[in-house]
């Protein structure tokens, strides 16, 4: 399972207010991509964010992540419920995080993981620190780091391209 905030891991952070304060924001491809080998790894995708954000919960629907805390900033909460529906444990569960709200669930976490626009704190706490910056490929990369780990990355690519092969 892979935990990840939504604000500086998904994007870049910034928040685009228009008329009637339509909120835009701007997620990366890139990313998505990284939550499609994910699901070729069979593994699943959870997002806390500590803003609620009609923006990510449009970004979720589209990738068919199921399980989207959406303003809570403290994700501790969020975090113990999804391990009990999953019956997982901490050192089943990767957190990305970018923040220091995000602290004490990459305490918990197994993985814990930063973006490369994360605090210092945030680094400091992390098993992993991105080379991208959120919004900018880092979650994919971090997906595609914990995939070398456990040496499936090539298996899982090979999965996904069977897959696209046989949508044709």
């Amino acid at each position: 399972m892979i935990i990840s905030d939504v604000d500086g891991v998904m994007t870049d952070g910034s928040i685009y207010i228009g008329k009637g304060g339509l909120e835009l924001k701007q997620f990366c491809v890139s990313d998505g991509f990284g939550v499609a080998l994910l699901r070729a790894a069979g593994l699943e995708l959870s997002l806390i964010s500590g803003r609620e954000s009609e923006a990510t919960a449009e970004r979720a629907k589209e990738l068919k992540i199921e399980n989207v805390y959406n303003g809570t900033l403290n994700k501790i909460p969020p975090y113990e419920a999804i391990k009990k529906k999953y019956n997982l444990t901490d050192n089943q569960i990767a957190y990305i995080g970018d923040d220091l709200i995000d602290i004490p669930v990459m305490e918990l976490a197994g993985v814990p993981i930063a973006t490369d626009n994360a605090v210092p704190a945030a680094k400091k706490a992390a098993v992993y620190v991105t080379q991208n910056g959120g919004g900018h490929g880092a979650f994919r990369e971090a997906v595609e780091w914990l995939l070398t780990k456990q040496d499936r990355l090539t298996e899982v690519i090979n999965l996904l391209r069977e897959k696209v092969q046989n949508q044709k």
